[in-house]
């Protein structure tokens, strides 16, 4: 694996969807939109993003529409430092869409996903180069492409089971939406992938849902240790506190501004950040959480 490392193309590649995001202007309803603002989303290309950022050597795979979308989508991407050659593009078929209307507490946010069907969702094991995703020091891979349809599944699942083979460190991130399966049917079906990543990220909110964690931050960091075979795992709880496990041994709380070391009483100031996976996947690469984490020769 080491020796793979100092060879591969790319520090991350990245597998997944990325859509249009829709949004009304501050103060308005989707009810009573009279424009929208458009920019791109996707979980996977967001980290691919926010590691370019950062001077990484980053592709993304996907599977985009033969238009002005699709072709939009890779322009954005690729104008950020994002890798996007083995992209496949087809005709006929739709980009996935989703509509925002932002909101301050105590009324949530609300959003509408116009997904289903998308190019992306019909990705399957021959759309993918795989001498291209493989070539990479870290696989970065989420739940939610597990999630887009039964041919994403399987290829998520086949990802694992080659970058294990080539040496390839996996990171996934659990991303669990309820609203393209249920919590039973995906804590069935992520456990395999858990057990196989070596970077987990996890929310603890999803940790209880889909895996049967309970407690407080330390025991559900040490109920995803034992699903996971990872050398970091990295968990929010709410919008205050996060901690990584085990490297680290911390947990880090936003409301104190400091890093609390379990069993000491030893504490690190820290700025306050927002518990996302992009900034996750920032924090670690430069705080080095994870002794492998990718950095460019």
């Amino acid at each position: 694996m080491a020796n793979h490392a100092r060879t591969a193309r790319f520090d991350l590649v990245s597998l997944g969807e990325t859509m249009l995001r829709m949004s009304v202007p501050s103060g308005r309803r989707l009810d009573d939109l009279r424009a929208l603002e458009v920019e791109i989303g996707g979980a996977e290309s967001n980290v691919c993003v926010a590691l370019a950022r950062l001077d990484r050597r980053v592709g993304w795979v996907s599977r985009l529409p033969d238009h002005a979308l699709g072709a939009a989508v890779l322009r954005v991407l690729r104008a950020d430092g994002v890798d996007v050659t083995a992209v496949r593009r087809v005709p006929g078929e739709r980009i996935g869409t989703y509509y925002i209307e932002y909101a301050a507490p105590p009324r949530a946010a609300q959003v509408i996903y116009d997904r289903a069907d998308s190019a992306a969702a019909h990705m399957a094991l021959a759309d993918v180069d795989w001498t291209y995703l493989l070539d990479t020091r870290i696989l970065h891979l989420t739940g939610i492409t597990a999630a887009l349809s039964p041919s994403c599944y399987e290829l998520v699942l086949a990802a694992v089971q080659r970058a294990r083979a080539a040496g390839v460190s996996i990171s996934f991130d659990v991303n669990f939406r309820s609203k393209l399966w249920s919590a039973a049917e995906a804590g069935a079906r992520l456990r395999p992938i858990l057990a196989a990543a070596d970077i987990l990220l996890c929310k603890s909110d999803d940790a209880c849902a889909l895996f049967d964690c309970s407690g407080g931050p330390a025991e559900i960091m040490a109920g995803l240790q034992a699903l996971s075979s990872a050398q970091a795992i990295y968990c929010t709880f709410g919008a205050m506190v996060r901690a990584c496990w085990p490297m680290t041994r911390s947990i880090i709380s936003r409301q104190c501004r400091c890093r609390l070391s379990i069993g000491s009483a030893a504490a690190t100031h820290l700025p306050p950040e927002c518990s996302t996976a992009c900034s996750t996947m920032i924090r670690c690469s430069g705080s080095g959480v994870a002794s492998h984490w990718p950095r460019s020769a």
